[in-house]
């Protein structure tokens, strides 16, 4: 076989042989430097695959060294990647939809978009993977079969308890200036007792170490916290003080006189007081300037009371109303009837959605300030002089010498207290611990400090509150909370509006721009041909020109109506889809449908 294909090859060859020509000598020297670039070619492919085979093989290596890692025993996990996080979860730590991408040309744009929401997702994640660190949990008061937990004594509670939670429950004897007004600071570690008759102390209510006692020899209408528990503020009989926490006097602003109640906005650094000659004041307490002076108009403010959610000031009057106020408007923002006669006391709850207010009707009201409407009303034989509501919803009502705590007083209706105890004087002032189970009441004789189990949020937040933080903390901490200093133009009844374009306010400024230059700089400026020699200038020319562009420019306004037109169709599409959808489900009065 091998002899005939060569005989055949070699007839064939000899067959279509074709006479080449002759080499020359020029010739020669190209034919050499091909050889010479492909053999280079081959070189080089060849060092390419030598070095793919590299990689490979370090993948390889890497592969195995990981697959080494993931266990000592050698073995793979069989569990591979992060572990999974349930959706309520998610859903419970989520902040907002993802934002609708811009077009492709704005680049830069998209990138910062998807940088953000990158972060935001994986922090979205890391705080439901640490709500695993969190397990605490509020704890409340529960009896025997048939047993009212409005029954049980402080003294009972003391004795069931751990020690250092007994120790919690105590009682100041102080006969001599009371009544006291009571104010925990906003980590919860130090108290502070002002009393009617010039009594001041401060001291670490846990600990009972005392940080300061002194008697200014006037009478004291409110004491306040500031932003550190480094200093405090007194509203005396004249004008208005600031001492620190080894009592010596700072500051007497005497703008602020006759102040009779204060809140103190802790993101704003802002002193609110209200005096009885009818002013609302704003004190900004970094720069020691007064931010406002409101004339309320109203008569005598001695109820007072703030929003946590939105740092707005909720005044009570003795004509039955409560009304609204932020440093930004001369007018109140809301006002409220809700009492016959006049309001006592209000309180307003953590998140900023509900108003608890006491009038001299002894009627207990429960109003939704999100909608401006009243959900429940109770009526107490007494009344209630004090009322405070707590970080968990439990709200405390004085009446006289007696104190009871309320459970669930705006999701069900309340037949009867949940805790009650009974003080040895008139309560002058209600407050409860942050982070504590512990309700402190200020009397006519002394001060008592009781145990509310479930009252206190269990799980604090460190770096905005830190009960345990040092002095090194507490110095950092002031810094950043006052380059975080909130403005005080920024308060406003829907803090969600800041992130929005205020339109009303830019048409108006585009109005008086207009107004004051004679035209409308942002208008589209008209077309003007240019001039265009060898007779391209004609008077036809240049009308077929300006046409040319008036037809470029409706075929823009045109297409711009069209998006618009379709932009409705489909959001009346999605609404039309939702009410369907609303219309499908079955509710319980379906079955009473003839």
């Amino acid at each position: 076989m091998k002899s005939e294909a060569t005989f055949t090859d070699s007839h064939v060859e000899k067959k279509n042989k074709v006479k080449r020509p002759s080499v020359r000598y020029w010739n020669e020297s190209q034919k050499e430097s091909q050889k010479e670039d492909k053999s280079k070619d081959g070189e080089n492919t060849g060092e390419a695959a030598v070095q793919q085979d590299r990689r490979a093989q370090k993948r390889k290596q890497k592969d195995e060294m990981s697959a080494e890692k993931k266990s000592f025993s050698g073995k793979s996990d069989p569990f591979p990647g992060s572990a999974p996080i349930p959706k309520d979860r998610l859903q419970k730590f989520k902040r907002k939809d993802k934002i609708k991408k811009p077009p492709c040309h704005f680049h830069k744009l998209k990138q910062v978009i998807t940088r953000s929401e990158e972060a935001s997702d994986l922090a979205l994640k890391q705080a439901a993977r640490f709500d695993l660190l969190l397990p605490e949990d509020a704890g409340f008061l529960e009896g025997d079969e048939d047993e009212d937990t409005c029954t049980i004594s402080q003294e009972d509670i003391a004795e069931a308890v751990d020690i250092t939670s007994g120790a919690k429950y105590f009682n100041l004897k102080l006969t001599q200036f009371g009544p006291y007004r009571v104010d925990y600071s906003k980590t919860g570690r130090q108290l502070l007792l002002g009393g009617r008759r010039g009594h001041l102390a401060c001291f670490d209510w846990q600990t009972k170490q005392l940080m300061c006692e002194i008697n200014v020899m006037e009478s004291i209408n409110d004491v306040k916290w500031l932003h550190t528990d480094s200093m405090f503020a007194v509203a005396q009989k004249q004008w208005l003080y600031v001492y620190d926490s080894n009592g010596i006097e700072l500051h007497c602003i005497r703008k602020f006189n006759d102040v009779l109640r204060m809140q103190f906005l802790p993101y704003h650094f802002l002193l609110a007081t209200a005096s009885a000659t009818s002013f609302l004041q704003y004190l900004d307490v970094s720069t020691g300037k007064e931010v406002a002076a409101i004339c309320t108009k109203t008569g005598r403010l001695d109820v007072m009371c703030q929003n946590p959610h939105n740092a707005i000031i909720h005044l009570g009057h003795s004509n039955g109303t409560v009304t609204l106020w932020s440093p930004n408007q001369k007018e109140a923002l809301v006002k409220m009837l809700c009492h016959q006669g006049g309001v006592r006391s209000v309180a307003v709850d953590k998140m900023g959605n509900y108003m608890v207010t006491s009038g001299m009707d002894k009627k207990l009201k429960v109003f939704d300030i999100r909608a401006l409407k009243p959900l429940t009303s109770y009526f107490l034989p007494a009344g209630a002089s004090c009322l405070s509501l707590s970080q968990r919803g439990l709200l405390s009502a004085a009446t006289g010498d007696v104190v009871q705590v309320y459970r669930d007083v705006w999701s069900t209706p309340v037949t009867k207290p949940y805790m009650a105890h009974r003080v040895r004087g008139s309560v002058w002032g209600l407050q409860f611990c942050p982070f504590e189970d512990v309700l402190g009441v200020g009397h006519g004789e002394g001060f008592t400090s009781m145990l509310v189990p479930g009252a206190g949020e269990p799980n604090f937040d460190g770096l905005d509150a830190n009960p345990y933080r040092s002095a090194k903390q507490r110095q950092e901490w002031e810094v950043k909370a006052l380059l975080e200093k909130i403005q005080p133009e920024l308060i406003s009844l829907d803090p969600t509006e800041l992130g929005q374009v205020d339109r009303a306010t830019f048409e108006q400024r585009h109005q008086e721009k207009v107004q004051s230059l004679g035209f409308d700089p942002h208008a589209k400026e008209k077309f003007v041909p240019k001039f265009k020699k060898k007779g391209r200038s004609s008077a036809g020319a240049v009308e077929r020109r300006k046409k040319q562009v008036a037809h470029v420019d409706q075929r823009d306004v045109i297409r711009k109506s069209v998006e618009d037109k379709v932009k409705m169709e489909e959001q009346q599409k999605r609404k039309e889809e939702k009410k369907a959808a609303l219309s499908r489900r079955k509710s319980a009065l379906d079955r009473f449908k003839k």
